[in-house]
């Protein structure tokens, strides 16, 4: 019987470290994330001041290459909720 409350007790340990996992990669591709997209902002922002004719052709490949990144950020944090919950 008591090999039996052990096993439960490794289970739940077990448990908890998967969640604490499971938080820091959410943690960080949220963090990748944001890094990417200031990134992206920064370039465009750099490159606009510098031909300003440029600006439009810049501002619309900055919003598809920063939806592309929160696509794939929001992908991340899909799979690190199905890990803990299914």
């Amino acid at each position: 019987m008591d090999l039996m409350y052990v096993l439960l007790a490794t289970v739940d340990v077990a448990h908890e470290w998967m969640k604490l996992g499971a938080a820091l990669t959410a943690v960080i591709a949220v963090f990748g994330a944001a890094y990417g997209i200031s990134s992206i902002a920064r370039s465009a922002i750099d490159n606009i001041a510098r031909q300003p004719e440029a600006g439009n052709d810049l501002r619309s490949s900055m919003v598809v290459a920063a939806a592309l990144i929160e696509g794939i950020t929001f992908f991340a944090l899909v799979i690190v909720l199905l890990t803990l919950f299914v």
